[in-house]
């Protein structure tokens, strides 16, 4: 690879890594934080999407708009569940944790797609699930609050997988900007429901919080997750997924820079688990 792409795959992970560190710097709840996210990423969108993108979107709409729904929802759940985990686990677990979705997604492909899974396939979910019970259990010991996190990352990471198996199809044959745009939007109007069948306000409380917002919309949402959906064009989808198992590593960083917080040794050992299932997965779908 070029030095190019090396410096936009770093910016990547660059970017993505400071999720939960603008999560965690939010004074709101899980869902309102979730929802502009969403919101604000879509918006963002607009401009893009009514000059550029239009016809496609109007395609994409008219021929797969039951799966773009789909979609859409499996991706405001996510958010929903990881956002959540953040206030009742450490950075480091839940990030590690939610970075299972690759295998989720192995998985669901293999039982709704009917794609064949390899004996490495179920190893690597084996090495995986044995990291999370190694997180869970160092966690259980500290605060069961901490369980309570490490179950809503683990279930993100499900629905995260759903979102990426789902909308799969449509990646591969619809620009990326339309799809996105859609699924964004579908994402916030998933959690505006859980607003309000929750009873929570959508006020964001403070100019400080929208201004996290906006950073959670724009720094890990458009340019991060942006830059990996550009850089498939050039490298192959196994350097991606590998480079984005950086994120735990860069997101564990700035929370201890941040918020001096250290991740137990639990974390340590199950974390290396989770990565090596992943690593392991990555690589076995690339050889097949």
């Amino acid at each position: 690879m070029s030095a190019h792409i090396y410096l936009l795959l770093s910016l990547a992970v660059f970017c993505v890594s400071w999720a939960a560190i603008f999560i965690r710097l939010c004074e709101a709840p899980a869902l309102v934080i979730a929802f502009y996210r969403m919101g604000i990423a879509a918006v963002l969108l607009m401009p893009l999407i009514s000059s550029r993108y239009l016809q496609e979107l109007k395609e994409l709409l008219s021929t797969a708009w039951r799966l773009s729904l789909l979609s859409g929802i499996f991706l405001g759940l996510h958010f929903a569940l990881w956002v959540s985990s953040l206030f009742y686990t450490s950075v480091a677990s839940s990030v590690v944790i939610v970075a299972t979705q690759p295998l989720f997604a192995l998985i669901l492909s293999w039982i709704f797609l009917k794609e064949k899974a390899h004996l490495a396939t179920f190893l690597a979910v084996l090495l995986a699930l044995a990291g999370v019970y190694v997180i869970a259990s160092g966690d259980f010991q500290l605060d069961r609050r901490h369980l309570i996190g490490d179950l809503l990352s683990l279930l993100g990471a499900v629905m995260a997988a759903a979102y990426l198996t789902v909308g799969r199809n449509l990646r591969q044959k619809f620009h990326i900007a339309p799809y996105i745009f859609v699924v964004y939007s579908v994402s916030a109007l998933t959690l505006v429901l859980m607003l309000i069948f929750s009873g929570l306000s959508f006020n964001p409380l403070s100019g400080q919080n929208l201004f996290y917002f906006f950073l959670l919309a724009l720094v890990p949402t458009l340019i991060g997750h942006s830059l990996y959906n550009y850089l498939l064009k050039y490298v192959t989808a196994y350097t991606v997924g590998i480079s984005i198992l950086g994120e735990p590593l860069g997101a564990s960083v700035w929370a201890f820079l941040i918020f001096a917080e250290s991740p137990a040794k639990s974390v340590y050992w199950g974390g290396g688990l989770i990565l090596v299932g992943v690593v392991l997965a990555l690589w076995s779908e690339r050889k097949s």
